[in-house]
């Protein structure tokens, strides 16, 4: 891919990889610590809190904590703490992940607290180890995602993604994940030059699409879904591939795409119906990968482990992001009426 300009989120999502690495080694021995906490707490369910962003990780955590830990996993609304005051009397003994890139939204801190207060084990992954969220939990996991100014997340999405599957590698001793995790910077190098510059053209003129995922990859179309509507103007939904064919398949046609991010594990059955049932809606239609009937192909890195493929994926669509937000005349750094840090209470 070319691109003629760039920007803070251009060359932030750059530096994905090299922040990765640094992450390996000063994890290591605290995320060791820690799934030997988790294998001796023995939970029966996790609870995440977070919030954009943050919140698609969450999903990503979610998915792995119940397919490699068999650990139902359920997702805390902040205003469950901040506006209505429940207590989380059910939280107590159980792991309590708050993720937050910096540790001070105001609603986030309130549910740890709470949390905390309830007798949870909380759990921070914050890129701000000063941060007051870090001050509050039990345990921090500094995502090590280094400064990041562009108000769009994006190499500390990619950081946050990582540590969770360091953590679900190290908790479920899976060498196989570990792996995997240990080549993440090299791929994320490469998966940051592919060229995804195919997308561009089908996406400069509509004012919506879809973004498909499923299983490890849902997180990822709901990631992308947002950065295209925050520094591209276009009002993407996220759904899951099992999801789209009832009401929203309403919506498709001619002039809305549909991008779809399938994974490369068991829960890409199904994929060859939908794709025809697209195709037959005239829809534009972009594939992560190998291409199917009329979908344009966009180049993946091959032969990743299920589970980790996903954080290269977002790695290449952050580049092709920031391309079609100044194409369509826009500043990915400066999304209106958006600010770094949400202050919801």
């Amino acid at each position: 891919m070319i691109d003629t300009e760039t920007s803070q989120m251009f060359a932030e999502a750059q530096d994905a990889s090299a922040a990765v690495a640094r992450q390996a080694s000063n994890l290591a021995s605290s995320l060791s610590a820690l799934a030997e906490q988790l294998r001796t707490l023995a939970p029966g369910i996790i609870f995440t809190c977070a919030r954009g962003s943050s919140d698609h990780a969450a999903s990503y955590a979610k998915f792995l904590f119940e397919t490699c830990l068999g650990i139902p996993t359920v997702s805390q609304a902040p205003s469950i703490s901040s506006i209505y005051k429940a207590t989380l009397a059910h939280v107590a003994r159980a792991p309590f992940l708050v993720i937050s890139q910096s540790g001070r939204s105001p609603d986030l801190l309130l549910s740890a607290e709470a949390a905390r207060d309830a007798g949870a084990l909380v759990i921070a992954l914050v890129n701000d180890v000063q941060s007051p969220l870090a001050h509050i939990a039990h345990v921090v996991i500094p995502i090590d995602a280094g400064p990041e100014k562009s108000v769009a997340a994006t190499k500390s999405y990619i950081c946050t993604l990582s540590a969770i599957a360091r953590l679900v590698a190290e908790w479920a001793n899976d060498r196989t994940m570990k792996q995997a995790v240990d080549m993440l910077p090299d791929r994320l190098a490469q998966a940051w030059n592919l060229d995804w510059s195919g997308a561009i053209a089908p996406l400069s003129r509509p004012d919506g699409l879809f973004v498909l995922g499923r299983g490890p990859t849902l997180a990822i179309a709901q990631e992308a879904a947002l950065k295209f509507k925050e520094t591209c103007g276009l009002h993407a939904e996220a759904f899951s591939i099992a999801e789209v064919a009832h009401g929203p398949m309403a919506l498709v046609g001619p002039d809305f795409p549909v991008l779809i991010f399938p994974p490369s594990d068991s829960g890409a059955a199904g994929l060859d119906g939908l794709m025809a049932t697209l195709a037959r809606q005239q829809a534009p239609l972009l594939i992560a990968g190998q291409g199917h009937g009329a979908a344009a192909s966009l180049p993946v890195i091959p032969d990743m482990h299920p589970n980790v493929a996903p954080i290269a994926l977002i790695q290449s669509c952050y580049r092709m992001v920031n391309a079609l937000s100044l194409s369509r005349g826009l500043d990915p750094d400066r999304p209106p009426l958006l600010n770094k840090v949400t202050q919801t209470r």
